[in-house]
């Protein structure tokens, strides 16, 4: 019964993801989304995409790595992509947090748990690299819907994207090219801000 309750309590902490606000705008830009939200989409896109990874790739592993992804938001707080103070603190902040949360489970659940997050951190399996090339995409698809909602009200420049986006291609190359379309696209449309335009530094793409 420790076990059923380590895993209940787990279970019950997690459901604060849900209360995690992103910058991302919903596809209709009616609202932001939501850690869960995104974990949740990320997750589909994985069992729809995954023929597109440059390597194969185990898809159930990616898609739990996917699922636990942000879980230390819960204590961490999103942090946005372009926030560069933000970003200084943002790796100690999200450990601690990984202790604790991952902590909270059976030793064995823990430790799988606490892999998948460390495999995803690290980047260097082709699961990793996958579920981080779809964590990079799946903005920039809601926020072209929205009319570039996001990016507008940040100023957010091409450079910036552009260097969120530097690895992306290490997941899958296809993806890649045509989030460049969509992002060339957006900077057409004068959504996304050439090199000469201001940038605040708390935007997330």
């Amino acid at each position: 019964m420790d076990r059923l309750e380590k895993q209940l309590a787990f279970l019950l902490e997690i459901d604060r993801q849900k209360e995690i606000i992103r910058q991302t705008y919903l596809a209709d830009g009616s609202r932001r989304e939501s850690d869960a939200e995104h974990a949740w989409h990320l997750a589909v896109m994985c069992m729809l995409l995954s023929e597109y990874a440059n390597d194969a790739i185990d898809v159930a592993r990616t898609m739990k790595m996917l699922l636990v992804h942000d879980l230390v938001e819960i204590d961490a707080g999103d942090t946005y992509a372009y926030d560069a103070k933000g970003n200084e603190t943002k790796g100690a902040r999200e450990q601690k947090a990984a202790d604790r949360i991952f902590g909270m489970l059976p030793e064995d659940q823990g430790a799988e748990l606490r892999g998948l997050w460390d495999e995803f951190e690290a980047m260097e399996t082709p699961e990793a690299k996958f579920a981080n090339a779809l964590d990079k995409i799946q903005p920039v698809l809601l926020t072209d819907q929205a009319q570039g909602k996001s990016w507008r009200e940040h100023g957010v420049r091409k450079s910036q994207i552009m260097g969120r986006n530097e690895r992306t291609h290490e997941g899958s190359e296809i993806l890649w090219e045509r989030i460049r379309q969509i992002i060339e696209k957006n900077v057409e449309a004068g959504f996304i801000g050439g090199e000469d335009s201001g940038a605040s530094d708390s935007s997330s793409v």
